[in-house]
């Protein structure tokens, strides 16, 4: 029997690069629903303090990175304007996912290039180094703290489009706010902890690599982290900012960590029941709740 015509064996090839594709998508959604169970990746929302109904909506991953980048700028001492700089950078470079692609060699969250001094490709596809390496740069531009967001944020990375920094403005404003602490419990995930391995090593070991040394977290038993919020931090009778900053990342970091509760300043975020927080327990089962000194971190098995 004589061989089909080598369009026909072509279109052929094609159906089935096409069919094997398909099967392949669906085989990553059906695992996806599996995981989750049959529910879309976690959410998390940010929600102003100005009680005028603003909002920003992004998913777990989002979250991570962008806990990160607040954490290493207020470790570095930045001001909570660097914070929202470095946001809305990450934001228009990045859409805040760690991307190992990009412009020419650009890489990650802030799109860095290792041909242009950023680092290695390893070094800038750490979250925490990249957001160190911008800070860095944003110190040096003076005034940064007083000039329009596009021009700060141009000045450190010399984008071909410097002004579409500005359409991520109102949303990095609000993510700041909250991870930074000015603005507490606005910060929530939806209540599913992730598949990787989890335990109070890896979140001390997370919370030393984002805020430094002088974040120095203890072990409360078992499978509790507690992490002493300085005295220092206090300012008048709200409970210290560097605690809901410490308790907001904590969440934002809940589905890469496994982490099951977080309690601080009388009020507590469970993975178990709602997305929002609420009063803390006193007693029970579920023990007290963190002291006005501590954020208390509960991890999964």
């Amino acid at each position: 029997m004589p061989e089909p015509p080598t369009f026909l064996r072509r279109g052929r090839t094609r159906r089935l690069t096409a069919a094997v594709v398909v099967l392949l998508a669906v085989a990553g959604y059906v695992a996806v629903q599996y995981v989750y169970g049959g529910r879309p990746s976690p959410r998390c929302t940010v929600v102003s303090a100005n009680d005028d109904g603003a909002s920003y909506e992004f998913t777990a991953e989002q979250a991570q990175n962008a806990a990160t980048v607040a954490a290493v700028g207020t470790a570095r001492g930045m001001p909570e304007r660097a914070v929202t700089i470095a946001l809305a950078t990450a934001l228009q470079e990045s859409g805040l996912r760690n991307i190992r692609h990009g412009d020419r060699d650009s890489l990650g969250l802030f799109q860095q290039r290792p041909t242009q001094g950023w680092g290695d490709e390893r070094q800038i596809m750490d979250p925490a180094y990249s957001a160190a390496r911008f800070y860095e740069h944003l110190a040096e531009v003076p005034g940064y703290s007083r000039l329009p967001l596009t021009v700060a944020a141009q000045r450190v990375q010399r984008s071909g489009y410097p002004q579409a920094y500005a359409k991520h403005e109102p949303d990095a404003v609000l993510l700041a706010a909250a991870l930074t602490g000015r603005a507490p419990a606005t910060f929530s995930c939806e209540g599913r902890v992730g598949t990787d391995p989890g335990g109070p090593a890896r979140v001390r070991a997370a919370l030393v690599r984002d805020f430094g040394r002088e974040v120095r977290p203890d072990e409360g038993g078992g499978r509790t982290v507690t992490v002493p919020v300085p005295a220092a931090a206090t300012v008048g009778d709200r409970a210290p900012r560097r605690g809901w900053e410490l308790a907001h990342w904590a969440v934002a970091q809940s589905s890469a960590l496994r982490i099951e509760r977080v309690s601080y300043g009388g009020r507590e975020w469970r993975a178990s029941g709602s997305d929002t927080w609420r009063k803390a327990r006193t007693g029970g089962a579920a023990g007290p709740g963190a002291a006005a000194d501590e954020v208390r971190i509960v991890t999964g098995e």
